[in-house]
């Protein structure tokens, strides 16, 4: 397991870390759910933030140095080590910054995911919007700790 983390180990000096950007239709609040997400998302040594969109607001222009993710239940399920992988891989390859969606409650339109590099489902379950805050901030978290080596994922 060792050799696999070491493969997408922390950047040296003078590389920039892939930074990390949620972006969500709907508003948290304070609930539960709002506080594992955070709590994951300041844990992230490369940097995370969650931006909370209105519902039927445009996510912000990705700048060409960025990829994008959407969650969606038609999407391919990854293991945290194929998702640690493919971030490694995008920050190695200059990404900067590297954009997940959650959609609104009727999820993204067909332009919407037509305009992504990934789909991503978290099982072929519907989950409900804040849990798939707090599943998706943890598993960046984790994919951020298979690549720095750190012992948090036990795969």
């Amino acid at each position: 397991m060792g050799l696999r983390w070491r493969r997408c180990a922390a950047p040296g000096r003078g590389r920039n870390p892939l930074k990390l950007l949620v972006l969500a239709w709907g508003r948290a609040g304070r609930s539960p759910e709002a506080e594992i997400a955070d709590r994951y998302l300041k844990r992230i040594g490369w940097g995370a933030r969650l931006v909370e969109l209105a519902d039927r607001a445009s996510p912000p222009v990705a700048a060409p140095t960025s990829r994008t993710v959407a969650l969606d239940e038609r999407g391919e399920p990854m293991s945290s080590p194929e998702l640690a992988r493919l971030l490694g891989g995008w920050r190695d390859a200059g990404v900067r910054e590297a954009r997940f969606l959650i959609g609104p409650h009727d999820g993204l339109d067909d332009e919407a995911r037509a305009g992504t590099d990934r789909l991503l489902a978290f099982g072929r379950a519907t989950w409900p919007h804040l849990l798939v805050r707090a599943m998706l901030a943890e598993q960046l978290y984790r994919a951020v700790s298979i690549c720095e080596g750190h012992p948090y994922h036990r795969g």
